[in-house]
């Protein structure tokens, strides 16, 4: 009975990347550096393989990734307010250095996009004018990191009970079990 929730939850992820406007597009990312407190923000989700292998893209000079460096467990939140579906992972981080993935993944980021992963500064750092911001020509720091869950919520507000499912990755495969809201 709970595969069908598992089905459902994997079908909406997809549709984040697969649709845009969809609300799986963007997601929560937290993540806890040796500083122990829970850092969260918006990322964008850009591809999801057929074993939920999630991937987003960042600044290699981000706080995000020293966190990660620090501490490869993260936490990602997903919310649908028209279905209200809640998704939450926890999973492990891997940033990506294969240089030929990292150019198939480069040549999907549009004009504009490139710019984000081009400033002379890192993300974070202060500025005295927005305007003021300073692009590189010849170089970037784009970073590819997918995260593999090892455990996902699913909840499902609706009536008459709202629906709760656990899934552990455990022996290759997704133990479930349902959960009181």
């Amino acid at each position: 009975m709970t595969q069908n929730y598992f089905k459902e939850l994997s079908k909406e992820l997809k549709k984040g990347v697969s649709q845009k406007g969809h609300p799986f597009r963007y997601f929560t990312l937290a993540t806890v550096g040796l500083d122990q407190v829970a850092r969260l923000r918006t990322v964008v989700l850009r591809d999801i393989s057929e074993e939920l292998q999630l991937t987003f893209y960042t600044d290699s000079r981000s706080k995000k990734m020293i966190h990660l460096q620090e501490n490869k467990k993260v936490g990602l939140l997903f919310y649908n307010s028209k279905n209200l579906m809640q998704i939450r992972i926890e999973g492990m981080a891997k940033v990506i250095h294969d240089e030929e993935i990292k150019e198939k993944y480069w040549k999907g980021v549009k004009g504009p996009s490139r710019k984000d992963y081009t400033t002379t500064t890192a993300p974070g750092t202060t500025l005295t004018n927005p305007d003021q911001l300073d692009y590189l020509d010849d170089e970037d720091h784009f970073c590819i990191v997918q995260i593999t869950p090892f455990k996902i919520e699913y909840l499902k507000l609706k009536r008459p009970h709202h629906i709760r499912v656990r899934y552990s990755w455990e022996d290759d495969y997704w133990e479930s079990e349902f959960l009181v809201p």
